[in-house]
């Protein structure tokens, strides 16, 4: 992704392509400058993060993948949204002395694959291959892992972290709480109302066709064609299975099996998932025992566009502060104390 500038104590970031399944993705590991280590020196010293992106066709920053798919998404003046989310936080952590690595989704970006095919337990796999990949790097303390996840991401971080328990801290922006079912009925009535991201073909179609989208999900059809209005007119065939796993895997589900450092961020304008569902998932995380923080950013979308740096700064600072040594299996503390 050449000619980007990072800020002052950030390293340039390191391509990096990791096998998913029988797929291969991309991505970009960006190290702060003081970063040491290296695979043989034995020396894991850099705390690291991996970030997740929310929902539809996305890049490793997190914005929507109008490069893969450029009738799905609006130009110019109507082009997403840059610097991505994702892009924005890993910045702020590397300044902080935090590596992060984020990738292109599968059928988004340099990735292979297919995104209208490829569906939600499909992608926590390749999150956990992501994960994989990393831990064979030699400047990255095992010990001191973290996810961010946002929007889709959110549950998908919830999910691997589950099932891994050297994930240690996580922070889950526009974090859904109910099923897919809810926030897709929810954000296509809110969107209509405020037109908020209905310039992109893509979103469109689909708050167009919700109902019909969820209908035949519920009859366990297996596709539905989204016709994009547009000069290009393309048609866009998703896979239903996909929607039914959304449908039945929300995330309060997944929050009350979970026992970790976790905090919650959320614009108070975002049209994808309300800022109750924030609320509701840091009441079902309480139940479990954590003790999550929320916190609100007046006037921001579910992008957190228009969030100012200091703010994303301190998101990013409340993740590092947490990254604190867990203890690991035997797998991975062999893995860290061979370097």
């Amino acid at each position: 992704m050449g000619g980007r500038v990072y800020p002052r104590g950030v390293s340039q970031p390191e391509p990096i392509r990791f096998r998913a399944g029988n797929l291969t993705l991309s991505g970009e590991l960006l190290l702060p400058d003081q970063a040491s280590g290296s695979p043989g020196s034995g020396r894991r010293e850099t705390p690291w993060v991996l970030l997740l992106p929310s929902w539809l066709p996305r890049d490793r920053d997190g914005a929507f993948d109008d490069g893969a798919h450029p009738a799905w998404f609006g130009h110019g003046p109507m082009a997403p949204h840059r610097p991505g989310l994702l892009r924005r936080l890993a910045e702020a952590l590397a300044e902080l002395g935090a590596a992060s690595f984020r990738y292109d989704p599968r059928g988004c970006g340099e990735s292979d694959g297919d995104w209208a095919a490829s569906d939600l337990f499909t992608r926590i796999d390749d999150a956990r291959d992501a994960l994989g990949a990393m831990r064979s790097r030699g400047e990255l303390d095992l010990a001191r892992t973290g996810i961010v996840g946002h929007g889709e991401g959110a549950a998908m971080a919830l999910s691997v972290a589950i099932a891994d328990p050297a994930i240690g801290a996580l922070t889950l922006i526009g974090a859904p709480a109910r099923s897919l079912r809810h926030l897709l009925r929810c954000g296509a009535a809110a969107r209509s109302r405020g037109g908020t991201d209905r310039h992109h073909p893509l979103v469109e179609a689909l708050d167009r066709w919700s109902e019909e989208l969820i209908e035949r999900t519920e009859r366990r059809e297996g596709e539905l064609r989204l016709r994009l209005r547009g000069p290009a007119r393309e048609r866009v065939r998703l896979n239903l299975a996909a929607w039914e796993q959304g449908f039945h895997t929300p995330a309060l589900a997944l929050a009350t099996m979970l026992h970790r450092s976790i905090n919650i961020v959320h614009g108070s304008a975002d049209v994808w998932s309300h800022p109750d569902e924030a609320k509701l998932l840091q009441v079902v995380l309480e139940s479990a025992g954590n003790q999550p923080d929320l916190r609100l950013i007046p006037g921001a979308g579910h992008e957190l566009a228009e969030a100012p740096d200091e703010v994303i700064a301190h998101v990013a600072e409340d993740l590092a502060g947490r990254l604190v040594q867990r203890p690991l299996p035997a797998v991975l503390l062999a893995i860290q104390e061979m370097g």
